[in-house]
């Protein structure tokens, strides 16, 4: 069963008022999320593109490399430990297919709307996940990461807290954190309350402030009000967008909105009214010609940025299939293309951070900036 909004704030949401901030919340005041050193280096699932995607190598090697922030994904276990994997199905991102042990567990369910067959975090205990090893999710375009899989177990969030907390220590510097919450209509519809343990762990580790280098992103908007109004939450808060599609959450409710029309000024406005960043497709900040070629800017960040609001697009990725057509060198979609030329457009568009699958790469882009705005 789908968990359904209460009458009041299905009202809310058709009539666009997008989240009316708490007296605690309005009180704190909503500080300029640009104030930190920019643009950020964003790790996407770490450094994806060198190590098997959210594992504790992942993100230790992105932090060497000289990214500011790590980027975990949250699903849960059956016994309600937040732990960090792409998404709830977990057949692309570990070993699980090769233990008989778990074979029965395959299975079939609904993943907002559409339906998907495999093994599912939720069916396992933190215990049973542990035997499991991590593999790379794109091993035909990264066989260097692919020669890990199996080296590295799934973390918590917990585990992945305490890491950020030493990396800052070892390299006398706050590393951020930006831990995205997967689909959290669909976990709650299990009996799981992601919100609840997210603020629970972050708590715990000194991070529930507005100052902390915390922000926690989603792909619906009522969890995020939810952590402002019902959980407490105090740190930095991020909407993510797709290209296409809408929050499966207001659809649930049936008031379904788009992203575009989420992302329009008038809307952002809104938005920032809870959240203090977006993190959208890349495309909508520039997008591709006909051709695939690389466009010019839309007006995303300035409407954004008017309304107080980072930006911090996704994802950044070094293969010739991701990159725009005239990024790209070769003909083999695996090869690296020239994406710190992509990168470099994107901050001369004047977004605030960038989500990278490479981060040294998109250190490097940054580095060109600044050295430019220098000379």
């Amino acid at each position: 069963m789908i968990r359904r909004l209460t009458g009041v704030a299905v009202t809310m949401l058709a009539l666009g008022a997008l989240a009316v901030p708490s007296a605690a919340t309005a009180s704190a005041g909503h500080q300029d999320p640009r104030h930190a050193a920019q643009p950020l280096v964003i790790a996407h699932r770490g450094a994806s593109g060198y190590r098997p995607e959210h594992t504790l190598a992942a993100y230790e090697l992105a932090v060497r490399m000289g990214a500011d922030v790590i980027e975990p994904d949250l699903v849960m276990t059956k016994d309600g430990v937040l732990v960090d994997r792409h998404e709830p199905e977990i057949s692309g991102t570990t070993d699980v297919a090769s233990h008989p042990e778990f074979a029965d567990r395959r299975t079939s369910r609904t993943v907002d709307g559409e339906a998907v067959t495999g093994w599912f975090v939720e069916d396992f205990t933190l215990g049973e996940l542990r035997t499991l090893r991590a593999v790379e999710r794109l091993p035909d375009l990264r066989p260097d990461s692919a020669a890990y899989d199996g080296a590295y177990p799934v973390p918590t969030f917990e585990e992945v807290l305490r890491l950020r907390a030493r990396l800052s220590r070892q390299y006398h510097r706050s590393i951020g954190i930006i831990p995205e919450i997967k689909h959290s209509t669909y976990l709650h519809a299990a009996g799981l309350d992601p919100e609840r343990a997210l603020v629970r762990a972050v708590t715990r580790a000194g991070l529930n402030h507005r100052d902390a280098p915390l922000w926690t992103q989603s792909f619906e908007w009522t969890n995020l009000v939810a952590l402002r109004e019902r959980h407490h939450y105090r740190a930095r808060l991020v909407f993510l967008a797709s290209r296409t599609g809408g929050p499966y959450d207001l659809e649930a409710a049936g008031v379904p909105r788009t992203y575009e029309e989420m992302l329009s000024a008038r809307s952002l406005r809104r938005l920032a009214r809870t959240v203090d960043a977006i993190g959208p497709d890349k495309r909508l900040v520039i997008p591709w010609e006909a051709d695939d070629s690389l466009g010019g800017p839309t007006r995303l960040v300035t409407d954004a940025h008017a309304a107080g609001l980072a930006v911090t697009p996704w994802t950044f990725r070094a293969e010739n299939t991701f990159l725009p057509a005239d990024h790209r060198v070769g003909a083999d979609p695996a090869a690296h293309g020239r994406m710190a030329d992509e990168v470099l457009e994107y901050l001369r568009a004047g977004v605030d951070g960038v989500f990278c699958d490479q981060p040294d790469v998109c250190v490097a882009a940054r580095e060109r900036l600044r050295g430019r705005a220098a000379g």
